[in-house]
């Protein structure tokens, strides 16, 4: 882990402090979860995070699915 300086806005900082109070974090964590939130989400693809492909069906026909054997 490498250390650096940003420097915030007094409302951020605020809200930062606010939020680590809030949880019993530290303010450097709470920086850390928002990059990782933020910065470096896994990319999705399709409708849905873990859908691959094209929908069979719509939401409209959901309970036409347990109607069939």
């Amino acid at each position: 882990m490498e250390k650096t300086q940003v420097y915030l806005p007094k409302e951020e900082l605020d809200a930062v402090r606010e939020a680590a109070a809030r949880s019993g974090r530290s303010i450097a964590e709470i920086i850390r979860d928002a990059i990782r939130q933020v910065l470096l989400k896994p990319q999705t693809d399709g409708p849905v995070a873990i859908w691959d492909g094209q929908p069979k069906r719509s939401s409209s026909d959901h309970d036409s699915v347990h109607d069939e054997p």
